[in-house]
């Protein structure tokens, strides 16, 4: 009996250090990753702030000033510019460096060869792309504050814009994994170029979703962007006297399309790590 017993628990034994032994080692990337977003802060910032900051000035202050727009322009506009950045932000930050640790530098062979299994590494840069794309949200108030002299804040909102920014910014991991991993090296910036422009004026970040009856057409390709999803969740947050999607949906379409671009950016990250 004692022999059966010892039998039986060896296995458990067994496992527990390894499990141990994965979960440092993925905390241990995880931490590497933040240190380098760290050093590379103001690279960061560039990065983040010249797009927007550029939409902002001309979009909501030269145009207000010229009264091309309404003065209240800009708190419509500055909710989808911080869906904008966090979205982005988390796409770029995963899809760029996959093309060249998988294509020029190799560097990914030494993730792939610390004990942790392929999908957590797939995971890690995935979470710390998230982790990149809520950290440019977050500069983009101060930014879009100092642009237009004033930022729209709600406390009520602050759950809501939590939730949706967390998962637009998953939603963007996910969409940069697929990208990086399924487009060939030569062919990412054309692809790049193919996507993101697309994504930045579809996403309904410089109009409300619910006003293009009109438009039909271009409600149902904006309604098909997950971008979209992010910027009316934010705007329900910060500013819900703007017409906007129902928090609710935009809740589940973020989740849908999370779900949906996970498991895309795991099976084109296994696929290129195992070939």
């Amino acid at each position: 009996m004692t022999a059966v017993t010892e039998g039986a628990t060896t296995p458990a034994v067994t496992e527990a250090p390894l499990r141990a032994s994965a979960r440092r080692a993925f905390l241990a990337i995880l931490w590497r990753d933040i240190f380098v977003t760290g050093k590379e802060f103001w690279v960061l910032l560039v990065q983040v702030a010249l797009t927007p900051v550029f939409t902002l000035f001309i979009f909501a202050k030269v145009l207000g000033s010229l009264n091309y727009v309404s003065a209240d322009f800009g708190d419509l506009l500055l909710p989808g510019i911080v869906a904008l950045a966090a979205f982005l932000t988390a796409l770029q930050s995963v899809a760029f460096p996959l093309v060249m640790e998988f294509g020029w530098t190799k560097e990914i062979e030494d993730r792939l060869l610390a004990p942790v299994a392929t999908n957590l590494v797939a995971v890690e840069k995935m979470v710390i792309a998230t982790i990149r794309g809520l950290l440019a949200a977050v500069l983009m108030f101060p930014i879009g504050a100092l642009v237009l002299g004033t930022a729209p804040w709600r406390a009520a909102g602050f759950p809501l814009l939590v939730a949706v920014l967390v998962l637009g910014a998953w939603v963007g991991a996910g969409i940069g994994m697929t990208v990086g991993t399924i487009v060939p090296p030569a062919k990412i910036s054309i692809m790049f170029g193919l996507i993101f422009t697309p994504l930045m004026f579809t996403g309904a970040t410089q109009y409300p979703l619910t006003e293009l009856g009109d438009l039909r057409w271009f409600q149902v390709v904006s309604a098909l962007n997950p971008l979209t999803y992010c910027s009316e969740g934010v705007r329900a947050a910060l500013v819900p006297h703007i017409p906007h999607v129902r928090p609710w949906i935009s809740v589940a379409a973020l989740t849908g399309f999370g779900v949906v671009f996970t498991v895309t950016a795991m099976l084109g990250f296994r696929r290129r790590a195992l070939t």
